[in-house]
This record gives C-alpha cells, sequence and structure tokens, in this order.
C-alpha cells in the first residue's frame, strides 16, 4: 500500500514540474498565449502598469528572458512587455505573415497542390517543418505552407 501511494505522489508531483519546467529553459525560445486574454505588463510584477492585452489564445510569442515567474516575450510586432510565465505554453505556434493570401498545400514544396489560401494574420498550430515549409493547423484546416510566410517558425 506504501508503494502504491508513493507512486501516485511521484506522478501528481511530476506532473506539476514538467509545465514548470518547460517554461525555465534557455532564451530565446518559442511560447504561445495559452490563455483567452493575458495581460503584458512594463515590468516584471502585477505592481507594474498593464501596456496591452492579448486576447488571442495561440498567438505565437518570443521568449526573450526569464524573471522567477515572469517571462520578457516579443510579439509578432515587435512589441515586448512581460507576462506571468503560466499564462503561456510551450506549445508551437504561428501566425501568417507577409503581403497576401499564403498557399496552404497538401505537401511540403510550390509544386503540390493548394489545399486553401491563408490569409496574413490568421494564427494556429505548428508542425515540424522540413525543407522551407512547415506544417500549419488553422482551425482544423491542415497543410504545408512556406517557412518565410509563417512568423513563429524557425529558430527564435
Amino acid at each position: 500500500m506504501f508503494r502504491l501511494g508513493s507512486l501516485v505522489a511521484a506522478l501528481v508531483l511530476s506532473m506539476l514540474v514538467t509545465p514548470l519546467r518547460a517554461q525555465n529553459r534557455e532564451v530565446p525560445y518559442w511560447a504561445s498565449i495559452r490563455a483567452e486574454k493575458v495581460n503584458m505588463r512594463v515590468g516584471p510584477s502585477a505592481d507594474y502598469r498593464v501596456d496591452w492585452v492579448y486576447k488571442r489564445k495561440g498567438l505565437p510569442v518570443k521568449v526573450v528572458r526569464v524573471m522567477e515567474g515572469w517571462r520578457l516575450i516579443q510579439d509578432p510586432d515587435g512589441t515586448q512587455g512581460w507576462v506571468v510565465a503560466r499564462l503561456l505554453s510551450p506549445e508551437r505556434g504561428a501566425i501568417v505573415i507577409g503581403e497576401g493570401p499564403a498557399a496552404m498545400r497538401d505537401g511540403p514544396n510550390a509544386s503540390a497542390k493548394i489545399k486553401w489560401k491563408v490569409s496574413p494574420g490568421v494564427v494556429g498550430g505548428l508542425g515540424k517543418c522540413q525543407q522551407g515549409w512547415c506544417e500549419f493547423n488553422a482551425g482544423g484546416r491542415e497543410g504545408w505552407i512556406e517557412m518565410a510566410r509563417l512568423w513563429g517558425s524557425g529558430r527564435p
């Protein structure tokens, strides 16, 4: 009985520690907005004023500095500010950038069939990237988009 209790305690502890460890990586690294509403502050404390409010769950951000439970992030527009670490997800996301719609193809090359046209500003989940193309999932529509059209892909 003692072994079972120890095993359960260890499992619960590992579930709590893993998300924290995922946010305590070497900077810079990619993350995404976890909540429907996230305050970005001018400093690493709730005592600092709110500079911006993100209302876009899944928006990719670049974490450029870590300070205790706070992260200095940079958004796709280049704006930087501090957010509480628990409101960021280690899940990779991306946002379509550039002029005009980006072609979402059924394979990772320019000759693959076009499945969808994706407008700049669309946010989605980022899958694997290879040879200048990345898997992208926007609201269940999946395909491959050129890496150059996705902010949040590549090295941070």
